[in-house]
């Protein structure tokens, strides 16, 4: 089936939310970004995406990077963003507890899907899941896609872990709150085995002695791809012009831009919500116990 267009999300968006202003004001469109990676280096990048939106779109654009994961979804509930950049799993929790509907999808090493990867030192002589029993383990958001939901239901899958608690096979299990945090862990040897996405040692280690200090052990089936999500009551009119504004960003001039900011390729039509049943799925089986 052939994915809607803008012009079906926009009266999609209509029906379903109404009017609304921008959370900056009137004249302010505030964009919140989860914080994948280092929030300090991420806001210098950020800020010069917001000046390139802002430009055109021809309204003041905020753009700022949340707390962390959580913080994006209560910043969409709460109205205090309009719009947001969010992983696969923060999107399906955007759109279960705040309403949000995805805008643009993003395009990641020109795919709309990547994969989780279990990730230890090479000199550690794991090869398998199994010889991380009793072991430590750095895990990257209670609401990371491929940091922690994805990983874990591989895990249960396998009968590793049981009753949604890492600790019944690891001997601990951390939450570093950023990728790179996660694989430094793993690098300076604090913990025996990191979670993190399929490319994360290129984007974020860089050096090529310390990516090849890395093997993975286990890797999980694809995830489907999230990317700019607004919030309930935003101005379907406004939305369609952000959206068009995205796709101006796919012009050359600005794609190593949008490689600094979260090394994406540039981006594309939301598609199906359909499309991340596969991952409500996985959220159910892999969610933290509580």
């Amino acid at each position: 089936m052939r994915h809607p267009g803008i012009s079906a999300l926009v009266t999609g968006l209509v029906v379903a939310i109404g009017l609304g202003s921008p959370a900056g004001g009137a004249d302010t469109l505030t964009v919140a970004l989860t914080p994948s990676q280092s929030p300090v280096a991420l806001q210098q990048t950020a800020d010069e995406f917001g000046a390139v939106l802002s430009k055109l779109l021809k309204v003041p654009v905020k753009v700022y990077v949340a707390s962390d994961y959580a913080a994006v979804i209560e910043a969409l509930r709460s109205k205090n963003a309009d719009v947001a950049f969010l992983h696969t799993v923060g999107y399906v929790l955007a759109n279960q507890e705040a309403k949000a509907s995805l805008l643009a999808k993003d395009i990641w090493h020109g795919k709309t899907s990547y994969t989780s990867r279990i990730y230890v030192r090479k000199t550690s002589g794991f090869k398998s899941l199994e010889d991380l029993r009793g072991k430590t383990i750095a895990f990257v958001d209670p609401t990371s896609s491929s940091g922690y939901i994805y990983p874990m239901v591989l895990l249960i899958g396998k009968g590793l872990v049981k009753n949604r608690d890492p600790k019944t096979f690891f001997k601990e299990a951390l939450f570093a709150g950023s990728h790179d945090a996660a694989l430094l862990a793993l690098l300076n040897g604090n913990v025996d085995a990191a979670a993190s996405f399929d490319f994360a040692r290129e984007q974020y280690l860089q050096d090529k002695e310390r990516i090849e200090a890395i093997a993975w052990v286990a890797e999980t089936p694809p995830i489907p791809e999230a990317g700019i999500a607004v919030r309930q009551g935003l101005e379907p009119a406004l939305a369609k012009r952000i959206f068009e504004a995205l796709m101006a960003l796919n012009a050359p001039e600005y794609k190593p831009l949008l490689r600094r900011l979260y090394t994406i390729d540039g981006f594309t039509d939301p598609g199906p919500d359909s499309d991340f049943d596969v991952v409500r799925g996985a959220l159910r089986e892999g969610m933290l116990k509580r």
